[in-house]
């Protein structure tokens, strides 16, 4: 295996685990309502929002992670983040007490934030010239991990206890890290990875692209995250309302979020076929009448409706992060990642307590399908505005005389 196929294993890996602990929390709030944890409550709302200092940190955190790979180097950040999110993780189903669960997940977080700006900067540069593809494979496995957290969590909590959903894969992440110990620091030049020279792009393009990115990163990321943390809530309301089968809604939810994961792989490929406007545009028109079917639907409908939502939603994420590689500097990148990271984390840690206030003030999830969907048309908007280059595909035509290469 070369140093650069290593390199991207890592990487997936570490995308996983980043999507799977935060979503524990979840799933393991249902055991905890269902086993009677009297120590954290009796009402899934305000247990759920004991995950707000986890998303928050994990949204602001990313902002410095650019500037300290710059110091530290990647390696030793995305060491930090295998150790750190997974002692994290594991410690979180070792506390006693609200206080103890939310400053542990609120540790977890803060080492989570570690993975995207540094992790997507480093898959943007291994993939070279099929940087879409690489996209693509790697959001499938951060898909994979949103999918696992559910059903094995449901499984875990409903065969050892919910601690157990925390400890174990929290010591499995910690594994992968000291292995991960092990691999020389990742050179793209040096591995041998082929890549075009990055053109240069006019300015008023590049701010037109930087612009549309971050709004849409500011409220997808609210919709990505309040999306997987209440759809096992959403499944055991409409598919399996008895206790007993914890382990099946983890099972729907499993079903739904891994529609997310082939879509991803297919847009990655798609991406690196057409301009990512035109890939772009199926996905943000699926979202607001999918969600708003959600908020009434009931019965085995939501199945299929709730994976066509997620695959649009998981879909887009791949679309958004290959944004950066096409319109920003390589030397650049690790920095607006940790921007535009930061932007739609802070949407993201919305997402708890509002699915939670939503949840509690109307007694399901219908409200909040609606707020979603609102909240989802204006990613509409902005695909609508964002660039739509064929120079995207053929870079050279940058360097073309004004009015030589096709506008928009």
């Amino acid at each position: 295996m070369s140093p650069a196929t290593r390199q991207v294993c890592f990487i997936n890996a570490a995308h996983s685990f980043t999507h799977y602990g935060l979503l524990v929390l979840a799933t393991a709030v249902l055991a905890m309502v269902q086993q009677d944890v009297t120590e954290f409550g009796s009402d899934y709302g305000p247990i759920l929002a004991l995950g707000t200092a986890m998303f928050v940190l994990y949204g602001l955190g990313a902002l410095p992670m650019g500037w300290l790979a710059d110091r530290f180097g990647r390696k030793a950040m995305i060491s930090a983040f295998f150790l750190g999110s997974g002692a994290g993780m594991a410690l979180a189903g070792l506390v006693a007490g609200p206080w103890g669960l939310a400053m542990a997940l609120a540790m977890m977080g803060a080492f989570s934030a570690i993975y995207h700006p540094i992790g997507t900067a480093i898959i943007a540069e291994a993939g070279g010239d099929r940087v879409g593809r690489a996209m693509g494979i790697n959001g499938v496995f951060g898909n994979l991990g949103v999918a696992l957290a559910p059903v094995v969590t449901a499984f875990l909590a409903a065969q050892f206890g919910w601690r157990y959903a925390f400890v174990v894969p929290g010591l499995i992440c910690m594994v992968v890290g000291l292995l991960y110990l092990r691999e020389p620091p990742f050179d793209a030049k040096k591995a041998g990875v082929q890549t075009r020279p990055f053109p240069t792009i006019p300015p008023d393009v590049v701010r037109r692209a930087v612009i549309s990115l971050l709004m849409i990163a500011t409220v997808s990321g609210l919709v990505f995250n309040a999306y997987t943390l209440l759809l096992p809530k959403l499944m055991q309301e409409r598919l399996a309302n008895n206790p007993d089968l914890l382990p099946v809604v983890g099972l729907l939810a499993f079903l739904a979020t891994i529609c997310g994961g082939v879509t991803q792989y297919t847009v990655g490929q798609m991406i690196d076929r057409k301009t990512l406007k035109s890939v772009f545009m199926p996905l943000a028109f699926v979202q607001v009448p999918g969600l708003l079917a959600l908020s009434f639907l009931d019965g085995w409908a939501v199945l299929p409706v709730s994976a066509m939502v997620a695959a649009a939603i998981f879909g887009q994420v791949t679309v958004n992060e290959t944004m950066t590689a096409r319109y920003v500097a390589p030397a650049l990148r690790a920095k607006l990642y940790s921007i535009r990271f930061t932007v739609g984390f802070l949407g993201a840690a919305l997402a708890s307590p509002l699915v939670g206030f939503l949840h509690e003030a109307t007694g399901d999830m219908a409200l909040a399908m609606v707020v979603l969907a609102g909240v989802a048309s204006v990613t509409l908007a902005c695909a609508l505005w964002f660039p739509n280059r064929p120079e995207e595909l053929r870079p050279e035509l940058w360097a073309a005389p004004k009015g030589a290469a096709p506008a928009e």
